[in-house]
């Protein structure tokens, strides 16, 4: 496993400085574009790992995932009566859907479905956040995850697009507790700080149907994971994830933080960071890797 990081490292190498980061977001604008790192876990629980590994990120939209994990297992199928599983094809933070669609978000992923899934938690958790701490520690086996309080603020200060989407939700009966309630539980659910090896270990469940070796539990049944591996294939990499499913045909989440995690079911999960950001807020050098990744194991869910 370490050679095939290690070439998957060495081809993608040249290409780091390219891309830039999320200045959208204060906080991240002044993070090092130059940081480059890869981990796998197999789902025996064993990690590889090259470069930049250990250094904890913001996980930004990778959060997404392990809040509708926590959603799926307090609301059922129930929950797919307040967001969809399609595909959007525009901007993650589109307004426009929600106004045609009465207020039903497409799919979990983008904002305005990442809300409504954390406005579900909001409803079952007296403090969501630390719900969602908690449980991503559990996963990686890491003790040490904290929100960064300076990211949460520098996004809830610029909280107005994603409060509008809340807002026209909650017109149309669809959004139940508090907006701005909701929006710090959003934002520090964002503001989640881990590395590669983290996440690697974190998202392990996803390739191991359902059961996390980490937290010797089963996370999700077979058949929830298999519909969370779904949304990830079709929905996990904003306006790239056509793109994604052709080139890499992995299931996938990113995040503006640099964060791309990728599920290989039966075989391991991977993540990879490196936070100069393409055209579409997608890591520049996370895309390059899995791409090289899918075409050195030869293997694809299609």
């Amino acid at each position: 496993m370490l050679e095939l990081l290690e070439a998957i490292f060495d081809e993608v190498k040249p290409m780091l400085g390219e891309g830039k980061v999320a200045d959208y977001i204060p906080a991240l604008a002044s993070v090092d574009p130059h940081q480059f790192g890869i981990a796998i876990c197999d789902i025996e629980g064993h990690i590889t790992s090259i470069g930049d590994a250990d250094v904890p990120f913001s996980i930004q939209s990778i959060s997404k995932v392990f809040n509708l994990v926590l959603a799926m297992n307090h609301y059922g199928e129930g929950m797919w009566e307040r967001v969809g599983c399609e595909p959007s094809g525009l901007p993650f933070n589109s307004l426009v859907q929600l106004e045609y669609e009465d207020g039903i978000p497409r799919n979990p992923f983008i904002n305005a479905g990442a809300l409504v899934v954390s406005d579900m938690t909001q409803s079952r958790f007296a403090s969501p956040h630390i719900g969602m701490r908690d449980f991503v520690r559990r996963l990686s086996c890491n003790d040490n995850i904290f929100a960064n309080k300076v990211v949460a603020d520098s996004e809830f200060e610029h909280r107005a697009r994603n409060a509008a989407m809340a807002y026209l939700m909650k017109a149309y009966n669809n959004f139940e507790n508090e907006v701005e309630d909701v929006l710090h539980s959003y934002f520090n659910n964002c503001a989640l700080e881990m590395s590669c090896v983290d996440l690697a270990r974190a998202t392990n469940f996803l390739a191991n149907r359902g059961y996390s070796k980490c937290a010797d539990e089963q996370v999700l049944s077979p058949d929830q994971n298999r519909q969370v591996n779904a949304l990830l294939a079709t929905s996990g990499m904003y306006d790239e994830a056509g793109s994604f499913a052709f080139k890499v045909g992995l299931p996938g989440k990113s995040g503006v933080g640099g964060g791309v995690i990728a599920v290989v079911p039966g075989r391991f999960s991977i993540c990879v960071f490196s936070p100069a950001l393409n055209a579409v807020g997608n890591s520049h050098l996370g895309v390059a890797a899995l791409t090289s990744l899918s075409k050195r194991i030869n293997w694809s869910v299609y």
